[in-house]
């Protein structure tokens, strides 16, 4: 059945021409162990499927990109082209994929360079569950740049975004409050 779903969202992810990556800033408190003080890249397939990797897990040469499917490498990579086998397009020129003909060249490149990074595993919410965990105020929501993604050294990182979230919210707040 799980790779029923990892199949689909190959397909799905051919699909997508159009950038589609944010980042999600886990809470203070969240409960569930696998995404606590996680800065999660992801994107979301044509059927409304969301599907991401967390960007500050390192673990040696792969990354710890999520839960699911942890036997399952995962590349997010820059490139001028789009690659011939199904990948989401996070930004204008990065890519997530999970299909084996751009994983498997991608990760000779691992550690040698800094606009590739392979994860194990993924992070994968069904139709409306990551919606249902927006609601209860699980997450933080930014928009995705290259240099998050590809940040060297991810220490420190899920403080900053953090920081950054609640600062963007509360400008938020005021904007709404405040007449023009």
């Amino acid at each position: 059945m799980r790779w029923l779903a990892f199949l689909a969202l190959l397909e799905a992810a051919s699909a997508l021409a159009q950038p589609n990556g944010l980042l999600l800033v886990a809470r203070p408190g969240l409960a569930d162990p696998n995404f606590s003080r996680a800065v999660v890249l992801v994107t979301q397939s044509d059927d409304g499927s969301t599907v991401g990797v967390i960007l500050n897990r390192p673990a040696g040469k792969a990354w710890v990109g999520g839960p699911v499917m942890r036997q399952v490498q995962v590349a997010l990579f820059a490139a001028k082209e789009p690659p011939r086998a199904p990948a989401f397009r996070v930004l204008p020129d990065v890519y997530l994929s999970m299909h084996p003909e751009n994983v498997l060249p991608l990760s000779r490149m691992n550690g040698r360079n800094p606009r590739v990074r392979i994860f194990s595993g993924f992070a994968g919410w069904a139709p409306r569950q990551l919606a249902d965990e927006m609601n209860s105020g699980a997450w933080y929501v930014l928009r995705a740049t290259e240099e998050v993604l590809f940040r060297k050294d991810t220490t420190g990182m899920w403080e900053e975004l953090l920081e950054k979230a609640r600062g963007v919210r509360a400008r938020a707040r005021r904007a709404a409050i405040l007449p023009a």
